[in-house]
């Protein structure tokens, strides 16, 4: 089933996605780097800019996400919303995560981290339900003739 927010039959949001995941997961990777090496800096840094890289990039995935969403029939749809709920979740924490890293410039606090961390957990059960749409559901696969 074809989607609205698509550039010449292909959609926007999946060309989109990569940016925020990547970021989330680089934040969470450079931290575990500063952990190991038993220094924050200049890892620190690095997370929370890629990390506000990832928020950047799942806040423009979601202005496509939504617009398809509004085009779905009912049994698609609500999965499609428990993934758009379960984003927008993600993006919080990491929002969060990124303020109590900017007022925190020591690195002394763990619970950045385990936000993070609880982040990319939730976007693992996000990305299972947006496969599941896109498997089960046909969501922006274009007609194979």
């Amino acid at each position: 089933m074809k989607t609205p927010a698509s550039i010449a039959g292909h959609p926007v949001h999946p060309m989109l996605v990569p940016i925020a995941i990547g970021g989330f997961v680089l934040s969470v990777a450079f931290d575990l780097i500063g952990f190991s090496r038993g220094t924050v800096d200049p890892w620190r840094l690095l997370a929370l800019y890629t990390m506000c890289g990832g928020i950047v990039g799942a806040l423009l995935a979601a202005v496509p996400g939504f617009i398809d969403l509004l085009s779905l029939p009912p049994p698609v749809r609500a999965t499609a919303v428990r993934h758009m709920v379960i984003n927008l979740s993600v993006v919080g924490l990491f929002i969060v995560n990124a303020w109590m890293r900017w007022g925190d410039p020591s690195g002394a606090s763990r619970t950045p981290f385990i936000l993070s961390l609880a982040g990319i957990g939730l976007l693992l059960v996000s990305g299972w339900l947006g496969g599941k749409m896109v498997f089960e559901g046909g969501v922006g696969v274009g007609d194979s003739r």
